[in-house]
């Protein structure tokens, strides 16, 4: 039964099936914890093609950071355009324990009812000591509030892992857990061939590639929520077309040139002390990629601190993207 009634709520909240593709979008700022209402748009209007699911705010959105009010000021902005692009948006509810988790929900509840949203990510309760009968229990008492919700792997942030069994138990229990992203690099319950009863797996790691990991390649993902979207979605966009046409060796070629450049971009970042390496180097690379060859000469990308990333980054990006057969920069749409 719950597999049926998971399959219904995936279909009432997408008619034309979940997007392979989604992206943890960056958050533009204007000064300290201000979203940047213009480039956010322009934002999206670049990625809304290729994209069409989006995380708001996620790792990458430097959602750790913001307070509650943060993420309403930026769901004010993101919901009407994400509704008018066609974008289906999941609300990022990073908090590091459930009761923190659940006062997110009941602020949040209200927005949660626009027709761009389709539910919310959590992750496990912060705690590299927890039992899985801890993280379990703590996100039972999320899945209980009924909304449609994705469970979020991010080991790097919360110190732990959901095992395969932990999470085949939750999928068994409650329906409305829809959507399961990995962000881990181990991929242990994507590979353990455990029944999920149909919940739609995304990979979210930049590790190890890209082609090999959608079941049209023999993989065990449905499709990717990557923060690396943010500046190639179109190629990741065209990487999961070459797959589904068995245009495998097209597919590995884009997927080696992009891994690439994503292990240089992360690398550049690696000794920036502000924000996370996953916004900083995604910033850093859809700057490049929207503004081409005069990137160094514009403001660089602004942080949820109001500190800007240096401009010898912006050049050091923009150098390494230099290196590639992709295009400098995207045209605008």
């Amino acid at each position: 039964m719950q597999n049926s009634d998971r399959n219904t709520l995936q279909l009432r909240l997408f008619p034309d099936g979940i997007p392979k593709l989604w992206c943890p979008t960056i958050t533009h700022f204007a000064a300290a914890r201000v979203p940047d209402a213009r480039l956010i748009e322009e934002h999206l209007r670049h990625i809304a093609p290729y994209a069409k699911g989006i995380l708001v705010p996620g790792s990458t959105g430097e959602g750790w950071q913001m307070s509650d009010d943060d993420i309403g000021h930026l769901l004010d902005i993101v919901l009407p355009l994400a509704h008018e692009l066609d974008i289906r948006v999941l609300i990022g509810v990073l908090k590091t324990d459930v009761d923190q988790m659940l006062a997110t929900l009941d602020t949040l509840q209200p927005q949660s009812q626009h027709p761009a949203v389709a539910g919310f990510t959590v992750c496990p309760p912060k705690g590299a000591n927890l039992s899985q009968a801890e993280i379990s229990n703590g996100l039972r008492q999320v899945l209980k509030r009924g909304q449609p919700t994705a469970l979020y792997q991010l080991p790097q942030v919360t110190g732990n892992e959901m095992l395969p069994a932990t999470v085949a138990l939750l999928a068994e229990e409650f329906s409305n857990f829809f959507l399961f992203k990995d962000t881990s690099g181990v991929d242990h319950v994507a590979l353990s061939g455990l029944d999920l009863s149909g919940v739609f797996l995304v990979r979210g790691s930049e590790q190890a590639g890209y082609a090999q990991w959608p079941r049209a390649a023999g993989g065990p993902y449905d499709g990717f929520l990557l923060s690396t979207a943010n500046a190639f979605a179109p190629e990741l966009h065209r990487l999961l077309q070459l797959l589904e046409v068995g245009e495998l060796a097209r597919a590995r070629q884009i997927s080696s040139e992009l891994q690439r450049l994503v292990e240089g971009a992360f690398a550049i970042v690696q000794n920036v002390s502000d924000g996370n390496a996953f916004a900083n180097a995604n910033k850093l690379l859809a700057h490049v990629r929207k503004i081409g060859a005069a990137s160094c000469d514009q403001p660089p990308p602004m942080l949820y601190s109001g500190v800007r990333l240096p401009v010898e980054l912006v050049a050091r990006v923009q150098a390494l993207l230099a290196t590639s057969n992709l295009p400098l920069a995207l045209p605008a749409n």
